[in-house]
């Protein structure tokens, strides 16, 4: 029998976790750092999705060219394929996809529920229709049924059926081995009663003392693997209540150690137009000296509301997926690149982005690929895509450091949106 004195000591998180720097005026945004184990994260910042441990059609080691500073990838698709059990035994996520940086995995529950009602990437940035429980997207069969302890959904892929719990979710995320985690939440949409918006809230604060509890288990028992920080999830829909209630049952959370959350992800569909004022409600109740992470959002206009509202990071599929479609982001607006007009266009996309693509390739070149249905064509406009996002939020952070936020804000949107 093992001596007790030869136990390991338990993980801890860096102290302090996450350092508040410069204060945009008058507002809640501010520039800050989140240590981890494998590097800081300067916020804001844009988080890259790599969601099953690869940022579709670009080398990890592109990514950090670019200056990415960290990657998401996802719980569920890894756990379906190629397995969480497969990722620890080659290290962990880092280890696995060859990215010695910071990285987050979320919890499963998007794509749980949006997978499983049919609605793939995106839930909803506005709210139009009648309001219903059963929401489904058209011609879609419903692959995912929630209960109070968890979600039973069929496989996309195989149609197996499967069982996340909190208690699951905690345990295929210690195993992926991320830096940040976030815990089990139920997603709901725009289109879900006043009434189910109630319940998810509270259900999704019963999942969260659940993930508190498996996680500091886990922790002790994985004391071989570096701290994982795991952050609470905000729901609440466009309702104010419910989002400050969330908000303060997430942060009464402690487990038996006395630790709480080590930081907050504001979730759930998101009106556009009230995106800013949601953000604003939940960053008036969490605390301020944890770090705030905005979940699945790139466009820049949003980028600046949420920033302003007191956001620290945010990840988003967006530019790699519009890549793979022609759409590019330029300071002039976004275009598509397989359009005629670029045929015999022998400029780079961005003249002034230093990007390997802008460096090295010609418009006229990108647009043949894609009409040639070349792979090379993904691979090129997502390296610009990515840049350009990474870039955009860098740019933000250094004017608060600078005190010119708001000018950076108006002549950016003003060019971007003209």
């Amino acid at each position: 029998m093992a001596d007790v004195n030869d136990a390991q000591p338990v993980p801890a998180p860096p102290d302090p976790f996450f350092t508040v720097g410069t204060r945009i005026e008058d507002r809640l945004g501010r520039t800050g750092t989140i240590h981890t184990p494998h590097g800081d994260i300067a916020t804001p910042s844009f988080v890259a999705v790599g969601t099953k441990a690869t940022v579709k059609a670009v080398l990890p080691e592109s990514m950090k060219e670019l200056g990415t500073q960290s990657l998401l990838a996802n719980a569920y698709h890894l756990y379906l394929q190629p397995g969480s059990d497969i990722v620890d035994e080659a290290g962990g996520l880092g280890k696995f996809m060859n990215w010695d940086g910071p990285t987050f995995t979320d919890s499963g529950g998007f794509q749980v529920m949006s997978l499983g009602v049919g609605f793939k990437k995106v839930i909803a940035m506005e709210h139009i229709g009648v309001q219903s429980d059963d929401v489904i997207a058209q011609g879609k069969e419903r692959l995912a049924h929630v209960d109070a302890d968890g979600v039973t959904f069929k496989s996309h892929l195989d149609g197996s059926m499967h069982r996340f719990t909190p208690e699951v979710s905690m345990q295929i995320q210690h195993r992926l081995g991320a830096d940040i985690m976030f815990a089990f939440d139920e997603l709901t949409t725009l289109m879900n009663t006043r009434g189910y918006q109630e319940e998810s809230v509270e259900r999704t604060q019963a999942w969260a003392v659940r993930c508190i509890a498996e996680h500091e288990k886990l922790t002790a028992e994985r004391a071989h693997r570096p701290y994982q920080a795991l952050f609470g999830v905000v729901q609440g829909a466009q309702y104010e209540d419910l989002r400050r209630q969330a908000c303060r049952g997430l942060e009464s959370i402690v487990g038996e150690s006395g630790h709480g959350f080590d930081g907050y992800g504001i979730g759930g569909a998101l009106e556009k137009q009230n995106l800013g004022t949601i953000v604003r409600w939940c960053n008036e109740e969490l605390p301020e000296h944890k770090p705030r992470h905005l979940l699945g959002i790139s466009e820049p206009d949003d980028f600046f509301t949420g920033i302003e509202n007191g956001a620290d990071t945010f990840d988003c599929v967006n530019p790699s997926r519009v890549a793979r479609n022609a759409a590019i982001y330029h300071p002039d607006g976004r275009f598509n690149i397989n359009t005629s007009r670029f045929r015999r266009d022998f400029t780079p996309i961005d003249e002034n982005c230093d990007c390997y693509t802008c460096a090295n390739y010609t418009r006229a070149y990108i647009h043949h690929l894609f009409k040639a249905k070349e792979m090379l064509a993904s691979t090129l406009c997502t390296i610009h895509n990515e840049r350009f996002t990474v870039k955009l939020v860098d740019d933000i952070r250094a004017s608060i450091e600078d005190g010119t936020f708001h000018e950076f804000k108006a002549q950016m949107l003003g060019r971007f949106y003209s």
